[in-house]
């Protein structure tokens, strides 16, 4: 239905619709079945339906989220050439200077073209719009046990965000913190052994991290081996009770504080109480 309509309106670029339907052809089939495709096609055709003046906006769209899908070929492996067929490379000229050295500064990866990060920008964009739809609509008791619900595949577009958006960081060459509570670092001082607080600290500071008591307690064993401290077991025991109750209540209190100043939703931005 899209492209019956879409080649009506673009007689004037007849090039336009071959162009879609090979990005079409060269999407992954498991995309070209999902529900994200069907719903991102069906609001496609319903706006070209109201603005046909835009179809050219909406097909670029379509275009740009079908080519994110597009299946990857491996190219085939061929046997590498044996050392002795090989050719003996020229030798060098002599120069006077010696070979430059990388440092801390040249170890960025090369920045990204300005296309890949207009691409990966508007690729955003579309993904956001499609979250948005997504959350307008309403949610019916019978797809709540559906494996495709609405709250499952706001989730991947969500997942799929995070990762466009860390690659973007990445072009851009810039840091991917976003400045949320669950990003910050929690110092840990909770020991008089600064090698235990070091170890300690690092380790609840890993993405995700959540330990339990027996955690800790290992963290403690190995600190106390490694630097030779000589801690008693009770000792030890003692140590991770303590600082796993401390670290559990600021791991905690983070998260609760993340989620207050995260949650909510666009359908709420312009609610003002009274």
């Amino acid at each position: 239905q899209f492209l019956e309509l879409c080649t009506r309106l673009t007689e004037e670029h007849p090039e336009v619709i071959p162009f879609l339907s090979s990005r079409h052809q060269k999407a992954s089939p498991d995309f070209l079945a999902s529900a994200e495709l069907r719903n991102i096609l069906s609001r496609c055709l319903s706006r070209v339906r109201t603005r046909r003046n835009k179809v050219y906006v909406y097909i670029n769209e379509l275009c740009t989220v079908l080519k994110a899908h597009t299946l990857r070929r491996k190219l085939p492996l061929t046997s590498a050439p044996s050392i002795a067929a090989l050719p003996s490379p020229p030798q060098p000229p002599a120069s006077p200077q010696p070979p430059t050295l990388p440092t801390a500064g040249s170890s960025r990866p090369p920045s990204g073209s300005k296309r890949q990060i207009r691409y990966l920008e508007n690729l955003l964009r579309v993904y956001m719009g499609e979250i948005r739809r997504l959350q307008e609509r309403e949610l019916d008791l019978a797809e709540l046990d559906s494996e495709d619900s609405t709250y499952l595949q706001e989730s991947r577009l969500k997942r799929k965000m995070m990762r466009i958006f860390e690659r973007l960081c990445q072009l851009k060459q810039c840091s991917s913190l976003t400045g949320r509570v669950i990003e910050q670092r929690i110092q840990y001082r909770g020991t008089r052994y600064p090698e235990v607080n070091r170890r300690i600290e690092r380790f609840i500071n890993r993405p995700e991290a959540f330990p339990d008591y027996t955690d800790i307690l290992k963290v403690i064993q190995k600190a106390s081996a490694r630097h030779s401290l000589g801690l008693a077991r009770r000792q030890m025991e003692s140590m991770a009770q303590d600082a796993f109750r401390e670290v559990g209540n600021r791991l905690q209190e983070r998260r609760h504080l993340d989620l207050v100043y995260n949650f909510g939703s666009h359908l709420t931005d312009q609610y003002r109480p009274g």
